[in-house]
């Protein structure tokens, strides 16, 4: 029974012993490889001096000294940072963007940008900023949505940048922005103004000027209706007048051709087609009328 439980304690001990190698094993593997996934490129760092090599890591398998470097990874796909006040989108936080317009209204904007990084330029990106790409996003790009949205709204009108302005300060803000961040790799692909928020008082008199200008549109539109409506009635009647015209002016022209027409030939001639061969009955003792045919 001793021998037993002897047996089982060293084999017991030889399980742990094994386990516990492998384990070292895996953390030295680990300490020693590092993996690239596909849609992101690597950075090497170099601990002791703090360099960063200046050609990025593709995907796969990559060896670094323990303790000596580190490969920092980033996704180069495309990525879309949402900044809004909305805690269900983005981040938990109100991160939208506050501004000002010409006449110092304030104005909040929810935003967002559609950007990819172009590898060979990650290394840079890192030395730059030395952090990830979240902390960076949500701090410098960030920062630099702020700064083009403030220089670009800062000469507009506030009613202007609601309204007919928008499209042209989004598409004038995004050129910015690539000019900007361009020089640390990002490019971007969209930006967005997803929702702006003004005091409620510009709203009010925004709305109430549309809808005036809405009610003399339509005014000016009815007029025109009936301007063309006049005028069609003013082409009917003209059109009904010379055909009136040209039926009594076509009549007038039938009877001066019938009237030229009628001769005393034609009288005479149409009498005797009238005639039925009967000899006229005269009542009297007067001579008798005759009528000469062969005239």
């Amino acid at each position: 029974m001793y021998s037993e439980n002897t047996g089982f304690s060293k084999q017991h001990k030889k399980l742990i012993l094994i386990s516990v190698v492998t384990l070292i094993i895996l953390i030295s593997l680990s300490s020693l490889v590092k993996l690239i996934n596909p849609g992101h490129v690597g950075v090497l760092i170099q601990r002791s001096g703090g360099g960063v090599a200046t050609k990025p890591l593709g995907v796969g398998f990559h060896f670094k000294l323990p303790v000596l470097q580190e490969i920092e990874e980033y996704p180069v796909y495309m990525q879309t940072l949402v900044l809004t006040k909305d805690p269900k989108e983005g981040s938990p936080n109100n991160e939208e963007i506050n501004v000002n317009s010409v006449e110092g209204q304030p104005i909040s904007c929810d935003v967002s940008l559609s950007f990819e990084l172009e590898p060979t330029k990650v290394p840079h990106l890192y030395n730059s900023f030395r952090t990830d790409i979240e902390t960076i996003t949500h701090g410098f790009v960030k920062q630099t949505i702020r700064q083009s949205l403030q220089e670009i709204i800062g000469k507009t009108e506030v009613v202007n940048f609601l309204g007919k302005d928008k499209a042209q300060i989004v598409a004038q803000a995004q050129i910015e922005l690539q000019n900007r961040l361009g020089e640390y790799g990002f490019i971007v692909k969209q930006f967005t103004l997803n929702e702006v928020r003004a005091p409620k008082s510009i709203v009010t008199a925004i709305e109430a000027k549309n809808t005036m200008a809405q009610e003399a549109l339509r005014a000016q539109n009815e007029l025109q209706k009936k301007e063309f409506e006049a005028q069609q009635k003013v082409i009917e009647a003209e059109g009904e007048a010379k055909s009136i015209l040209a039926r009594a002016e076509a009549q007038a022209k039938s009877n001066r051709l019938l009237a030229e027409s009628i001769t005393p030939s034609l009288v005479e001639y149409k009498k005797i087609e009238k005639w039925d061969g009967k000899m006229p009955q005269v009542a009297g003792s007067n001579a008798a009328t005759l009528i000469d045919l062969q005239k």
